[in-house]
């Protein structure tokens, strides 16, 4: 394929997962593993999880550093820029018209039920996508261990979720190197 057909189909790809998928970033990540890992083979599921991990702990919005990654890994800095601007197009015309109509919209009752029912798809998309990522995220008794420690503190406390990352990056490295033990036994 060549490449600005590749770039091409990254950017109407990205375009249409952002056009249509409602939810936010874990709902898209599950589409573009379904379009890149699954349909076109382009990236592995590894790639995804490494890219999803580095997509969270860097600033900004997370589905786009995650976009800019994929497309960066498919066709370079031309596929990164393909990828980010395909992804927010939809959105940012979507903004602009619902700004632009906002007033009309506000109180319209049809609207409010039609985000209700799409709001309800969300959680069977994202609970989805972990389970597809599970195999390659959760590799060792170690790692199970720090998904359960992290999902209790997610749950109960309110302590930011960036120290959160922090402290299972240590935790990580402190496996690789040895000085905690990988099987737990």
């Amino acid at each position: 394929m060549g490449r600005c057909r590749r770039l091409g189909t990254i950017f109407f790809i990205m375009a249409k997962i952002g056009l249509f998928t409602f939810g936010g970033g874990w709902s898209i990540i599950a589409q573009m593993q379904n379009e890149f890992v699954d349909k076109r083979h382009w990236m592995t599921e590894e790639q995804v999880v490494d890219y999803m991990s580095l997509a969270k702990s860097f600033p900004g919005v997370m589905i786009i550093n995650m976009s800019v990654f994929c497309g960066y890994a498919m066709a370079g800095v031309s596929g990164a820029a393909a990828a980010a601007v395909g992804l927010s197009a939809p959105a940012l015309v979507s903004i602009a018209l619902v700004t632009y109509f906002y007033s009309s919209l506000r109180d319209n009752v049809w609207m409010e039920k039609i985000l209700c029912g799409v709001r309800s798809v969300v959680v069977p998309i994202i609970i989805s996508a972990c389970l597809k990522l599970r195999k390659t995220a959760i590799q060792g008794r170690s790692a199970y261990m720090i998904l359960a420690v992290t999902f209790v503190i997610c749950v109960l406390s309110e302590i930011n979720k960036l120290l959160v990352v922090g402290a299972a990056l240590i935790a990580g490295l402190l496996i690789w190197r040895g000085e905690i033990p990988d099987d737990l036994s």
